[in-house]
């Protein structure tokens, strides 16, 4: 191999190390002042949590918050309302109020003040309504029967004075809830769906897993006939899929309510609605028959192009072979990354849950002082005051004044930019590892004698600092991308169209450079695999060797990407044809086997994602191989001329077939010496 033993990009290696070492003081720092029980757990108006050991509401259990997010004072309760009751009907009748009082502050003393008085000191709710607990709060229990809204089981509720009023009156004021309650019960029959299911997933992914494996393997052995195999399947698989969207759209045809459009329909949090419209299959139909015509239009004419990528595959099956290794490798990646997000996503919750208990003072009429902050602890009554006596000092939200917390934001700042340069590091350790091996396959002359004993570790740790400074270089794009995203949801309300425009710009420019640094960074790193140069001259001889050979590129590369890409699709599709007549109970061998569920497409959605996400595991070192063999093939092209002085690296299957067929080499490439 031409690479040189030395070390490159030193200072940014000492860079990451000091950065790393900040991260985990600002982890530490974050831990210290930290509470995530405020996620967690609500609090009564005081800032006290609810059902915690060690608070004065540790009996208060299960517990829950009464008027979430409500300017009035907020209690913690052991239990839900669960009838209508108004605080002038109870206060006459000693039974009620015994019920009453169970949400009523610690400062109520029963009947002894007068009921105006209670409630104009807040000790108690002036009504109680029917509700349902919602992570550990109490939301109305608002429901719809047949057309009919209904809270707790009732159309009417009396407001204390003698008067039955509708509860829609109630709506408008619970609308937020409402929505919450929807989304609950989505996510309620979503969870017991995974609860009955989890076990059949796992058994689908293992599919996945064990068919990506045999399809690898075999790709080792029988690469060209696996090749079009996978192109035959993968064309049948999509014919299939269009034969049943399309025998789906004409079993609706003429049924009561399958001609309504999707857009009068609108959003439905039972998906199983969309599948009893003809509008939902013809939309599957037509977007199948446009994949199938691109796939077939690009077999057309990309035939002869794909014999020369099935000779790199194989080539690659052999690298892959000699460094059976590297097909487990992703896992390590995947460990790496869940600890980076595991990281940032505990040091981002302790951030933002570091702030202390703000109270400021709340009133009804005129106070000179209203909103400014107080300690409850100063008087019972929070406000000694004279000029404001209805004046109640009050929590408020979670904040400080410290220099610690001045800077919070920076710290979150830095937590969001550490996390992406240390995911894109660990990218990069995976993609220069495997560059390592491959490339030390394919300029060893004699194959596999020449090839070092550990090929994935042989060069990896020379070159960290050059890994650290084009993952630093990405981070940076991507931290500003998370900006112009931030800026663009803030003035979405904004009527500034310029803002808009040019926002949108620099959102397009900013991806556009990312997707391009993302391209060089990959072959950077493959040249610094080859020649062990820093990252700077390796991203130059790259990006200048691929412009060279920009055809080979467009074509050859491209290709086999393309053909990766049907191989994905071809497990992924054939481990959701499975998954979908298994949950559907369309299989008749083990159809009492399947579980019930309130919506089958959350396990199909789950294994079909989860058969991508480990088929692309596998198929990524194969991708890798493949990239690496053909920078190596530009640059063994550009060195050697294959005459006895300076023959050619590359196998001679390799050489058969990419200098006598239709790619010849370029009169740009000759030898340079």
């Amino acid at each position: 191999s031409p690479s040189p033993v030395g070390c490159t990009d030193i200072i940014c290696c000492v860079l990451l190390v000091v950065a790393i070492v900040g991260y985990v003081v600002v982890g530490v720092v974050a831990w210290t002042h930290g509470d995530p029980r405020k996620v967690i757990h609500p609090t009564d108006s005081r800032g006290q949590f609810c059902g915690q050991q060690g608070t004065p509401n540790d009996r208060a259990s299960p517990l829950v918050l009464l008027e979430f997010q409500c300017p009035t004072t907020q209690i913690c309760v052991s239990k839900c309302p669960d009838r209508y009751m108004t605080y002038l009907t109870a206060s006459g009748n000693p039974a009620s109020l015994q019920y009453y009082r169970n949400f009523c502050t610690p400062e109520y003393k029963g009947s002894q003040k007068a009921a105006l008085n209670v409630l104009k000191d807040r000790e108690c709710p002036a009504m109680l309504i029917p509700s349902t607990p919602l992570a550990r709060r109490c939301f109305p229990a608002i429901q719809a029967k047949k057309g009919v809204i209904m809270v707790g089981n009732k159309t009417t509720y009396e407001d204390g004075w003698g008067n039955h009023r509708n509860v829609t009156e109630l709506l408008e004021g619970a609308k937020k809830a409402n929505v919450v309650l929807e989304t609950r019960q989505l996510a309620m029959k979503i969870f017991e769906d995974y609860t009955v299911s989890w076990y059949w997933i796992i058994i689908g992914l293992v599919i996945a897993m064990v068919a990506s494996l045999i399809f690898i393997v075999l790709l080792r052995f029988l690469a060209g006939i696996m090749v079009w195999v996978m192109i035959v399947m993968v064309i049948l698989v999509l014919g299939y899929g269009i034969f049943h969207c399309y025998m789906e759209y004409a079993k609706l045809k003429g049924e009561a309510g399958s001609d309504v459009s999707l857009t009068d329909l609108g959003f439905q949090t039972d998906l199983r609605v969309y599948l009893h419209l003809r509008q939902t299959w013809l939309a599957f139909l037509i977007i199948l028959c446009v994949l199938e015509l691109v796939i077939v239009l690009l077999l057309i004419f990309l035939r002869k192009r794909i014999l020369i990528a099935i000779a790199l595959i194989k080539e690659a099956s052999r690298a892959v072979g000699h460094v059976m290794s590297s097909l487990l490798f992703p896992l390590c990646t995947f460990f790496l990354l869940c600890l980076c997000i595991a990281y940032w996503a505990s040091t981002a919750v302790f951030l933002s849950t570091s702030n202390e208990a703000v109270y400021k003072v709340f009133n009804e009429s005129a106070c000179p002082f209203s909103g400014q902050t107080c300690k409850p602890e100063v008087s019972a009554s929070g406000s000694s005051e004279p000029l404001c006596p209805d004046a109640q000092c009050l929590f408020a939200f979670y904040g400080g004044e410290t220099a610690y917390h001045k800077y919070l934001i920076v710290l979150q700042f830095f937590n969001v930019f550490m996390f992406f340069w240390l995911a894109n590091f660990v990218i990069a350790l995976g993609q220069v590892t495997l560059a390592g091996a491959f490339a030390s396959y394919y300029w060893a002359f004699k194959k596999p004698d020449d090839m070092p004993a550990f090929p994935l570790f042989s060069r990896l740790r020379y070159h960290t600092g050059s890994l650290a400074f084009g993952s630093l270089v990405l981070a940076i794009v991507q931290v500003i991308r998370v900006i112009l995203e931030y800026l663009d949801h803030r003035l979405k309300a904004a009527e500034n169209k310029f803002a808009k425009f040019l926002l949108s710009c620099l959102k397009c420019c900013f991806w556009c450079l990312e997707k391009f640094i993302k391209f060089l960074n990959r072959n950077a790193y493959i040249m610094i695999a080859i020649y062990g140069t820093n990252f700077c001259t390796s991203a130059r001889n790259a990006f200048f060797l691929l412009m060279r050979n920009i055809i080979r590129v467009a074509v050859l590369d491209k290709v086999t990407d393309f053909l990766f890409f049907l191989g994905k699709l071809l497990i992924v599709g054939s481990v959701g044809i499975l998954a979908f007549f298994f949950f559907t109970q369309r299989i008749k061998l083990v159809q009492d086997t399947a579980p019930p569920l309130n919506y089958y497409w959350v396990p199909i959605l789950t294994v079909i994602v989860g058969s991508y996400l480990i088929a692309h595991g596998f198929f990524s070192v194969y991708g890798m191989c493949v990239d690496t063999l053909f920078l190596c093939f530009c640059e063994d092209l550009e060195r050697n001329d294959g005459s006895p002085e300076r023959p050619y690296y590359m196998s001679p299957e390799l050489s058969e077939i990419l200098l006598k067929g239709h790619l010849e080499p370029s009169k740009s490439t000759d030898s340079q010496g």
